[in-house]
């Protein structure tokens, strides 16, 4: 699934999308391609996500045949399984008819899920038994309050809302809106019209969403010294947070160098989907343990 994200993100930043032709799941006309830069990474792309369409299907039959018992567990192979379908399905269509930037952003959205569902169902895997034969996984320590639960929530909900906006401003063709980091063009607050309002709006919404990570972060490392694996996703996702905003500091200050900027941006998408994976499973941990307090 990373490689799948990963391949969408470079065809998505090299404008590769459509050196195949409007045709899917042929490349012009071909099975296997004939060798052109741009034709290798978007079949590369295609192939990577058929792989992770197959692999998400086996993951799905092996849980429900050996793990059925875990059902946080299905319900993670089975939200991998369902967007990694819908996310291939649109990507198709992409091909074949052209989409509007909202819509592409929605791909790029529904990438990122099925990502963060292959990530949650990695971790979720690892979490031990108490006597290691049980067939649930049995949490120590008191309840995490609801507070805690529904600002865990909160954000991660915003951070898809701060994905989608920086999905729209890259289909948009407005990564130039805003010169300079943190002046927007040389302004605190400039003119918010075309593609400066677009990119000005998404760094006010990434700027927030490192403050609400920062106090998750803090709430869960301090307040919650019992759950050692709840401390361990704060600190991972503070961490990833403040990358991600480096990350788009070093975006704008390559967008005149080609060759670093692709760099920058892969790692700026790349930063938002770990970032958003781990606020998802800590988002299904709080609502776990948070239950056990009726």
């Amino acid at each position: 699934m990373f490689l799948a994200l990963l391949g969408g993100a470079v065809v998505t930043k090299t404008g590769s999308g459509l050196e195949c032709g409007n045709e899917w799941p042929l490349c012009n006309g071909k099975l296997i391609p004939a060798y052109t830069l741009g034709s290798l990474i978007e079949y590369t792309h295609r192939l990577f996500s058929g792989l992770a369409g197959l692999l998400s299907l086996a993951s799905m039959f092996a849980f429900w045949r050996y793990a059925r018992e875990r059902r946080d567990l299905l319900t993670y192979a089975f939200m991998t399984l369902l967007f990694v379908v819908v996310q291939g399905g649109m990507g198709a269509l992409a091909v074949i008819k052209s989409q509007s930037a909202s819509v592409m952003a929605l791909h790029m959205g529904f990438s990122l899920i099925a990502f963060a569902s292959s990530l949650m169902l990695a971790l979720g895997s690892k979490r031990r038994y108490k006597d290691g034969k049980s067939d649930i996984a049995v949490d120590e320590g008191p309840p995490v309050s609801k507070g805690f639960r529904n600002l865990t929530w909160i954000t991660a909900f915003y951070s898809y809302i701060v994905v989608y906006i920086g999905a729209y401003v890259s289909h948009t063709d407005s990564r130039g809106g805003c010169t300079g980091w943190p002046l927007c063009n040389g302004e605190w607050i400039p003119e918010l019209t075309g593609g400066v309002g677009i990119v000005f709006t998404h760094r006010i919404a990434a700027a927030l969403l490192f403050i609400l990570t920062a106090v998750l972060g803090h709430l869960a490392f301090w307040k919650h010294k019992e759950h050692p694996e709840l401390r361990g996703l704060g600190v991972a996702a503070v961490v990833l947070c403040l990358m991600q905003v480096l990350s788009g500091a070093a975006v704008v200050q390559t967008l005149n160098n080609d060759r670093l900027y692709i760099f920058a941006a892969l790692a700026h998408i790349l930063l938002i989907a770990g970032l958003f994976g781990v606020l998802c499973y800590m988002s299904v941990r709080v609502w776990q343990l948070s239950r056990r307090r009726n």
